[in-house]
């Protein structure tokens, strides 16, 4: 929760991101108007949170509706900017074509347009016959290889591409299957100099399948996930449930109500999984006598084609989440009476900002009474809020973590998941959650998903937008209201 004594080191934290901005700015003229339209995009991105946090800080909130039209707003204009980048970047792309072509016409006025070659630098693990029909795939119209290098049980073959990612992998695949069957997995990925380039990997390497012994334990996770909720319930009864199992009949609503927006999560991952043709593992859960669940993990037991898919994968599953997790605090809300199972103080409400604004708009002065009548489903529909937010952050295999890798590459995702780690470590000095989180991630999570076989096309900008939009719907359920700002919306 934000003082007034944390007011300066938000204003700090805002005057570096705009000094960020700043240096950006700087780095993108010499790029002239792609560099430009970058920025102005980054600009966009920020742009709500910047307003969001600026205002928070000065002691000024602004409530759920203008949180959404700053953020469709962005939204829209980011969707533009980036139609905008692309039609500019087909015309740079359209030029560097026709110079290249140029160039290698004038090298070689009197000789048929050269077939690929690729020199061989080191003994390669492919055998030279498999290797001599890969390379026969390549194409001046695809990609044009240059250059063959050995990784491990296969090789890199750098070179220029020559078309659309997309296409062009999807071309290349075709004609790798169709010569050499399910033998080897063609990946388009970036280099570290920013070019595209392509790997060829034996399929030996594809991710393995769940095993017996994996799933045994998958389910016992499970069986403990139930019982947790069981505890979380009785906890919230205000008894020991494991002490008392014969009042089963009174923990068991609130239970199956987590555990439903734990399944409808697993299920949003499953039918977008089902739909890109993606294998996906037995969900681990992670239970927690707290909350009942901290969500589950699950891992991808197929490669996946592209970065939309990991997208689509990893967003659906918070989003099937989150929205059963707030039709459930809604119709909590809706139903909440004088006389109903729970009251608890009014400060509760001030534990977020998203059900703070919800719970004003609903219940109205009713929140200014020392003690709150609610239905127990708003505290379920919240602690579905905060295991779907836990796992929007942005770090490793975290739902959130695949999300950042999908749309901004692994780089900036390995960056988003170092800089999560300190966060929850400067946070878990004060609470057991944060520190209970880290170690998770450390030991569990922390590396991020492998690359998609194509790993070059980006997600579109919609999506962009959607993972901005859901971001900020996580940052805005774990960040409490201030004192001063919960007295002006009435709350306590």
């Amino acid at each position: 929760m934000f003082t007034s004594s944390e007011t300066p080191i938000i204003g700090t934290i805002l005057l570096v991101a705009f000094a960020i901005l700043g240096w950006g700015f700087y780095r993108a003229r010499p790029f002239g108007k792609l560099g430009i339209l970058a920025w102005l995009q980054s600009v966009v991105l920020m742009t709500p949170w910047l307003l969001f946090f600026g205002l928070f800080a000065a002691g000024i909130y602004i409530n759920i509706v203008g949180i959404l039209f700053l953020v469709v707003g962005s939204a829209g204009l980011y969707i533009y900017l980036g139609r905008q980048l692309r039609a500019a970047g087909q015309d740079a792309i359209l030029k560097q074509r026709a110079t290249e072509r140029l160039t290698e016409q004038s090298s070689s006025p009197t000789e048929n347009i050269p077939q690929p070659t690729a020199v061989v630098v080191e003994i390669l693990p492919i055998p030279e016959e498999d290797l001599n029909v890969i390379k026969s795939i390549f194409g001046i119209d695809t990609f044009f290889a240059t250059e063959t290098i050995a990784y491990q049980q296969g090789a890199i073959f750098k070179g220029n591409l020559r078309g659309e990612p997309q296409e062009v992998h999807t071309r290349l695949s075709a004609s790798l299957k169709e010569k050499l069957g399910d033998q080897y997995r063609l990946f388009l990925v970036e280099n570290t100099d920013g070019k595209p380039v392509v790997i060829v990997l034996p399929s030996s390497n594809d991710p393995r399948p769940t095993t017996l012994a994996q799933k045994v334990f998958a389910a016992i996770l499970g069986i403990a996930t139930i019982g947790t909720s069981l505890e979380t319930g009785g906890l919230l009864l205000n008894f020991d449930f494991l002490a008392h199992p014969e009042r089963l009949q009174e923990t068991l609503p609130i239970a199956l109500g987590i555990f439903a927006i734990l399944i409808a999560h697993e299920i949003g991952h499953w039918l977008l999984a089902r739909r890109y043709q993606v294998r996906l593992s037995w969900p681990f859960f992670l239970p927690a006598v707290q909350i009942g669940s901290f969500g589950a993990i699950t891992r991808f037991e197929s490669l996946l084609p592209n970065r939309t898919a990991l997208f689509d994968i990893a967003v659906a599953g918070p989003i099937a989440g989150g929205v059963v997790s707030l039709l459930m605090l809604i119709a909590g809300l809706l139903l909440s009476h004088p006389g109903s199972l729970f009251q608890l103080p009014n400060q509760f409400f001030q534990g977020s900002i998203l059900v703070g604004s919800l719970a004003r708009v609903v219940l109205g002065s009713a929140l200014q009474s020392p003690l709150v009548n609610i239905h127990p489903l708003v505290v379920i529909g919240w602690l579905g809020l905060v295991i779907t937010a836990l796992n929007l952050m942005p770090a490793g295999q975290l739902d959130g973590g695949r999300i950042v890798q999908a749309i901004y590459g692994r780089k900036t995702a390995n960056r988003a998941t170092i800089a999560t780690l300190i966060v929850l470590a400067l946070v878990g000095l004060s609470n057991p959650l944060a520190l209970y989180w880290l170690i998770v991630i450390v030991f569990l999570q922390r590396d991020l998903e492998r690359p998609s076989l194509n790993e070059v096309s980006e997600p579109d900008d919609a999506r962009a937008a959607i993972g901005l939009l859901v971001l900020f719907l996580m940052i805005t359920a774990l960040l409490p209201l201030t004192p001063a700002l919960a007295g002006k919306l009435g709350i306590g």
